[in-house]
Protein backbone atom coordinates (compact mmCIF):
# COMPACT_ATOMS: atom_id res chain seq x y z
CA UNK A 1 0.00 0.00 0.00
CA UNK A 2 1.27 3.45 -1.08
CA UNK A 3 1.08 6.90 1.03
CA UNK A 4 -0.20 9.85 -0.17
CA UNK A 5 3.06 11.11 -1.18
CA UNK A 6 3.98 7.90 -2.61
CA UNK A 7 6.24 5.77 -0.39
CA UNK A 8 5.39 2.60 0.39
CA UNK A 9 4.21 1.77 4.51
CA UNK A 10 7.00 0.14 5.19
CA UNK A 11 9.45 2.52 4.67
CA UNK A 12 11.65 3.52 7.34
CA UNK A 13 15.14 5.12 7.21
CA UNK A 14 18.66 2.88 6.53
CA UNK A 15 20.28 2.28 9.74
CA UNK A 16 24.36 1.96 9.90
CA UNK A 17 25.96 1.29 12.58
CA UNK A 18 29.69 2.74 12.58
CA UNK A 19 31.41 1.04 15.37
CA UNK A 20 35.05 0.68 16.37
CA UNK A 21 37.73 0.98 19.40
CA UNK A 22 38.21 4.22 21.33
CA UNK A 23 39.97 6.89 19.29
CA UNK A 24 39.80 5.06 15.78
CA UNK A 25 38.24 7.62 13.92
CA UNK A 26 34.36 6.92 14.31
CA UNK A 27 32.93 10.51 14.94
CA UNK A 28 34.79 11.82 12.22
CA UNK A 29 33.99 9.08 9.31
CA UNK A 30 30.01 9.45 10.98
CA UNK A 31 30.43 12.77 10.18
CA UNK A 32 31.29 12.43 6.67
CA UNK A 33 28.74 9.91 6.06
CA UNK A 34 26.13 12.57 7.30
CA UNK A 35 27.64 15.50 5.22
CA UNK A 36 27.72 13.41 2.37
CA UNK A 37 24.65 11.57 1.91
CA UNK A 38 21.58 14.16 1.67
CA UNK A 39 18.91 13.50 4.68
CA UNK A 40 21.45 11.76 6.86
CA UNK A 41 21.24 12.19 10.73
CA UNK A 42 23.39 10.59 13.32
CA UNK A 43 22.65 9.51 16.96
CA UNK A 44 25.98 9.05 19.18
CA UNK A 45 25.91 5.90 21.82
CA UNK A 46 27.41 8.57 24.19
CA UNK A 47 24.43 10.44 24.67
CA UNK A 48 22.54 7.15 24.94
CA UNK A 49 24.97 5.68 27.58
CA UNK A 50 25.42 9.37 29.39
CA UNK A 51 25.37 9.02 33.07
CA UNK A 52 24.11 5.19 32.53
CA UNK A 53 26.62 2.81 31.94
CA UNK A 54 29.64 2.59 29.91
CA UNK A 55 28.02 -0.30 27.33
CA UNK A 56 24.83 -1.54 29.17
CA UNK A 57 22.96 0.92 27.19
CA UNK A 58 21.74 -1.42 24.12
CA UNK A 59 18.07 -1.27 25.65
CA UNK A 60 17.68 2.18 25.71
CA UNK A 61 18.90 2.41 22.08
CA UNK A 62 16.34 -0.53 21.23
CA UNK A 63 13.44 1.01 22.95
CA UNK A 64 14.27 4.59 22.70
CA UNK A 65 15.78 5.24 18.95
CA UNK A 66 16.26 2.21 16.89
CA UNK A 67 12.50 0.13 17.52
CA UNK A 68 10.48 3.68 16.75
CA UNK A 69 12.28 4.37 13.63
CA UNK A 70 11.61 0.85 12.37
CA UNK A 71 8.11 1.64 12.86
CA UNK A 72 8.37 4.35 10.95
CA UNK A 73 8.25 7.10 13.88
CA UNK A 74 10.49 10.00 14.32
CA UNK A 75 12.21 9.74 17.77
CA UNK A 76 12.03 12.10 20.98
CA UNK A 77 13.68 10.44 23.48
CA UNK A 78 14.76 11.31 26.54
CA UNK A 79 17.05 9.01 28.48
CA UNK A 80 16.14 8.70 31.79
CA UNK A 81 19.57 9.89 32.95
CA UNK A 82 19.56 13.06 31.30
CA UNK A 83 16.41 14.13 33.25
CA UNK A 84 17.59 13.30 36.97
CA UNK A 85 21.11 14.67 36.03
CA UNK A 86 19.54 18.08 34.36
CA UNK A 87 20.94 18.07 31.01
CA UNK A 88 18.66 20.38 28.63
CA UNK A 89 17.18 18.87 25.24
CA UNK A 90 16.22 15.07 24.13
CA UNK A 91 17.73 13.30 21.29
CA UNK A 92 15.67 14.11 18.33
CA UNK A 93 15.76 12.16 14.80
CA UNK A 94 13.45 12.17 12.10
CA UNK A 95 11.28 9.27 10.20
CA UNK A 96 12.04 11.08 7.34
CA UNK A 97 15.57 10.77 7.42
CA UNK A 98 17.59 8.87 4.77
CA UNK A 99 19.46 7.05 6.69
CA UNK A 100 20.01 7.29 10.69
CA UNK A 101 23.93 6.27 11.63
CA UNK A 102 24.59 4.84 15.33
CA UNK A 103 28.09 6.04 16.01
CA UNK A 104 29.91 5.18 19.29
CA UNK A 105 31.97 2.10 20.80
CA UNK A 106 29.34 -1.14 20.20
CA UNK A 107 27.25 0.43 17.92
CA UNK A 108 26.93 -2.89 16.09
CA UNK A 109 27.20 -4.89 19.12
CA UNK A 110 25.39 -8.14 18.98
CA UNK A 111 21.67 -6.60 20.68
CA UNK A 112 21.64 -4.55 17.73
CA UNK A 113 22.36 -6.15 14.79
CA UNK A 114 18.86 -7.44 14.00
CA UNK A 115 18.11 -3.99 14.17
CA UNK A 116 20.74 -2.86 11.28
CA UNK A 117 20.99 -2.67 8.09
CA UNK A 118 24.71 -2.09 7.93
CA UNK A 119 28.01 -1.77 9.92
CA UNK A 120 31.17 -0.37 9.87
CA UNK A 121 33.84 -1.14 11.82
CA UNK A 122 36.53 1.42 12.05
CA UNK A 123 39.72 -0.60 12.71
CA UNK A 124 42.65 1.34 14.04
CA UNK A 125 46.17 0.07 15.31
CA UNK A 126 45.58 0.73 19.23
CA UNK A 127 48.71 2.79 19.78
CA UNK A 128 47.57 5.12 17.77
CA UNK A 129 44.31 5.56 18.51
CA UNK A 130 45.19 5.44 22.46
CA UNK A 131 47.31 8.73 21.61
CA UNK A 132 44.95 10.67 19.52
CA UNK A 133 41.85 10.02 22.13
CA UNK A 134 43.95 11.21 25.18
CA UNK A 135 45.19 14.15 23.09
CA UNK A 136 41.73 14.84 22.06
CA UNK A 137 40.61 14.76 25.58
CA UNK A 138 43.57 17.69 26.77
CA UNK A 139 46.52 15.46 26.56
CA UNK A 140 46.99 15.89 29.95
CA UNK A 141 46.98 13.65 32.96
CA UNK A 142 43.41 12.99 33.58
CA UNK A 143 42.90 12.51 30.14
CA UNK A 144 45.30 9.24 29.95
CA UNK A 145 43.61 8.18 33.52
CA UNK A 146 39.91 8.64 31.76
CA UNK A 147 41.73 6.51 29.15
CA UNK A 148 42.89 3.80 31.19
CA UNK A 149 39.52 3.77 33.15
CA UNK A 150 37.89 3.12 30.01
CA UNK A 151 39.87 0.40 28.77
CA UNK A 152 39.32 -1.49 31.94
CA UNK A 153 35.52 -1.83 30.45
CA UNK A 154 36.18 -1.69 26.52
CA UNK A 155 39.00 -4.04 26.10
CA UNK A 156 36.76 -7.07 27.89
CA UNK A 157 33.46 -6.09 25.58
CA UNK A 158 35.02 -5.66 22.56
CA UNK A 159 36.41 -8.71 22.84
CA UNK A 160 33.05 -10.77 24.70
CA UNK A 161 31.16 -8.85 21.52
CA UNK A 162 33.53 -8.91 17.91
CA UNK A 163 31.58 -6.53 16.44
CA UNK A 164 33.63 -6.66 13.59
CA UNK A 165 33.04 -9.89 12.82
CA UNK A 166 29.39 -8.80 11.67
CA UNK A 167 30.47 -5.86 9.69
CA UNK A 168 29.25 -5.17 6.82
CA UNK A 169 32.76 -3.02 5.76
CA UNK A 170 35.93 -2.27 7.37
CA UNK A 171 37.35 0.73 7.36
CA UNK A 172 41.24 1.36 8.04
CA UNK A 173 41.02 4.47 10.86
CA UNK A 174 44.75 4.75 11.18
CA UNK A 175 47.23 4.19 8.17
CA UNK A 176 49.72 1.99 9.49
CA UNK A 177 47.59 -1.13 10.08
CA UNK A 178 47.36 -4.53 7.76
CA UNK A 179 44.67 -4.76 4.93
CA UNK A 180 42.92 -7.28 4.10
CA UNK A 181 42.02 -5.68 0.14
CA UNK A 182 39.27 -7.87 -0.05
CA UNK A 183 37.37 -6.46 2.62
CA UNK A 184 38.80 -3.25 4.27
CA UNK A 185 38.93 -0.02 2.19
CA UNK A 186 41.56 3.30 3.59
CA UNK A 187 40.28 6.46 4.44
CA UNK A 188 42.61 8.90 2.17
CA UNK A 189 43.34 11.39 4.43
CA UNK A 190 44.11 11.33 7.62
CA UNK A 191 41.64 11.77 10.65
CA UNK A 192 42.13 14.73 12.01
CA UNK A 193 42.85 15.33 15.87
CA UNK A 194 41.82 18.03 18.25
CA UNK A 195 40.40 19.10 21.58
CA UNK A 196 36.81 18.34 21.77
CA UNK A 197 34.68 18.61 24.47
CA UNK A 198 31.12 18.71 22.99
CA UNK A 199 30.60 15.07 24.65
CA UNK A 200 29.53 15.44 28.06
CA UNK A 201 29.32 13.22 31.47
CA UNK A 202 31.61 10.31 32.94
CA UNK A 203 30.31 7.74 30.08
CA UNK A 204 31.48 9.72 26.62
CA UNK A 205 34.01 7.47 25.26
CA UNK A 206 37.62 8.68 25.42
Amino acid sequence: MLLDDGRHRDWRPRIVAVDGRSGSGKTTLAERLRTTVPGAEVVHTDDIAWWHSRFGWHDLMINGVLEPLHRGQSVHYLPPAWASHGRAGQIDVSAQASVVIIEGVGAARRELAHLLDAAVWVQSDFAEAKRRAILRDGGDAPASERWHAWMTEELPFLAADRPWERATIIVAGTPDIMHDHTREVVIAAPVPVTADTSRQGPWRSP
